[in-house]
C-alpha cells in the first residue's frame, strides 16, 4: 500500500518512510510528522491529523529511541497514542550539558544545512568547518549561504575562500533583505524539503528566515559599532518556508559541540587524514616527528598550518565529548590516584 497523500508529501513524506510500514499498519495507524516539542509534548501533523500528543514512547531503550522535531511517528488513528518511531534519513545531536552528559536530539530528517555567515569581521572559516563536520556526519548536503553581500566591495572573495575548504563546496553570497538574491538558496527550500539553519550570532540568520518564511520575527536593525543584528530564536519547531518546504532553527542548532563525529571530521579535512596516512609513524602527532607527511606539506605551502591548528581544535573536542561518562569518571579518578601518590612520595622524603 502506498501512503502517499498531497498533504503527506507536503510535509515531507518519500518512499523511504513509506517503505517501513505496512498495509495492515496503516489500517489502524497514521503517520505524522513531529513539528515541535514542548516539554513532554510533541505537536504533531499528518493527513487530517493536527494535535498535541504526549512524548511517550513504548519499548524505548535509549534517547535515539525518542522523538525530536522532524521525525516520522505512526499514531493509534482512534487514540493519537504514538505507537513507533519511523526509522530516520539524518539526525542532529548533541551532548547535553551538565555532569550527566546525556544525549540531546536536536533535529531529524533534515535535507539540507545552510550553513550561514556574513561577507563582514563575522566571517569565520573554523565555525564553517565545525558545521561542515556535522552535516557530514549526519548525513545531510550543506550549503554555505554568506550574507551582507551588499555590505561587502568584494562579495566573491570571501565566498572563494569558503570554497577552498573543501573541493565542490557549495557557496552561495545573498542579500538578506533582498527576496530576489535569494534564487539560489531557494531551490533547496521546495515542497516536502526541510533545511536547518546553523551560524553565529550577527550573521543575518534572522533576517534570512524572515525572508525564506515571509514571516516577521523579532530582529533588530545592525549596530553600527559592530555590524550584528539583534534578534530573538523561538523554541524548536518547523516552520513552513515559502516554497513549500520547512525550516528548523534553534538555539540547540547553533550550540552543537562535536560528538561521534570522526567520520565527519575526516571527510571535511580530507586533506589532512589523506597525508596523515602516509606519515613514517601511524602513530605520528604531526609535530616534529621524522618522516611525518603533514609537516612536509606545511613546509612545501600546500597546507596552510592554521588549517592544522583547527583540525587538532576539533579533533579534541570530538575526543572528549564522545568519551563516556564511566570513561571520564575512571580517568578522573586514575588523574586523582596519581596526583595523592605524588603528595605522598614527597612528604615521606622519596622525592628532592
Amino acid at each position: 500500500m502506498t501512503f502517499q497523500s498531497a498533504d503527506l508529501a507536503a510535509l515531507g513524506w518519500t518512499p523511504f518512510f513509506n517503505a517501513q510500514t505496512t498495509f495492515d499498519e496503516l489500517s489502524a495507524l497514521c503517520p505524522v510528522r513531529v513539528m515541535a516539542v514542548h516539554r513532554g509534548q510533541l505537536a504533531v501533523l499528518g493527513d487530517g491529523v493536527d494535535a498535541s500528543i504526549p512524548s511517550h514512547m513504548p519499548d524505548a531503550q535509549s534517547e535515539e529511541d525518542y522523538p525530536t522535531v522532524g521525525d516520522w511517528l505512526l499514531i493509534d488513528r482512534e487514540t493519537l497514542r504514538p505507537i513507533r518511531l519511523l526509522e530516520r534519513t539524518s539526525l542532529f545531536k548533541r551532548r547535553a550539558p551538565g555532569t550527566g552528559r546525556k544525549l540531546q536530539l536536536i533535529a531529524a530528517n533534515v535535507d539540507t544545512l545552510f550553513i550561514v555567515s556574513s561577507c563582514n569581521q563575522d566571517f569565520n572559516l573554523a565555525r564553517i568547518e565545525r558545521y561542515l563536520v556535522l552535516a557530514k556526519e549526519a548525513g545531510v548536503q550543506p550549503v554555505v549561504v554568506l550574507t551582507k553581500s551588499d555590505l561587502a566591495p568584494a562579495p566573491e572573495d570571501f565566498a572563494a575562500e569558503a570554497r577552498r575548504l573543501q573541493p565542490g563546496l557549495l557557496v552561495e553570497t545573498v542579500n538578506a533583505l533582498e527576496p530576489d538574491s535569494l534564487g539560489p538558496v531557494r531551490a533547496w527550500c521546495g515542497k516536502g524539503q526541510t533545511v536547518a539553519l546553523m551560524g553565529s550570532s550577527g550573521v543575518g540568520k534572522s533576517t534570512l528566515i524572515n525572508t525564506l518564511t515571509g514571516a516577521a520575527a523579532a530582529t533588530q536593525s545592525i549596530r553600527d559599532d559592530d555590524a550584528k543584528g539583534r534578534h530573538t530564536t523561538t523554541g524548536r519547531a518547523l516552520h513552513r518556508l515559502h516554497e513549500g518546504g520547512w525550516l528548523i532553527d534553534t538555539p540547540g542548532m547553533r550550540e552543537l559541540q562535536l560528538t561521534d563525529a570522526s567520520a565527519g571530521i575526516d571527510d571535511v579535512f580530507e586533506d589532512i587524514a589523506g597525508l596523515a596516512h602516509t606519515c613514517r609513524f601511524s602513530d605520528c602527532a604531526h609535530e616534529s616527528e621524522p618522516g611525518c607527511a603533514v609537516q612536509a606539506a606545511i613546509d612545501a605551502g600546500t597546507l596552510d598550518a592554521q588549517r592544522l591548528g583547527r583540525w587538532r581544535k576539533l579533533v579534541a573536542e570530538e575526543a572528549f565529548n564522545s568519551q563516556t561518562l564511566a570513561q571520564r569518571r575512571a580517568s578522573d579518578k586514575a588523574f586523582g590516584k596519581m596526583v595523592r601518590s605524588t603528595v605522598q612520595h614527597k612528604r615521606k622524603g622519596d622525592w628532592k
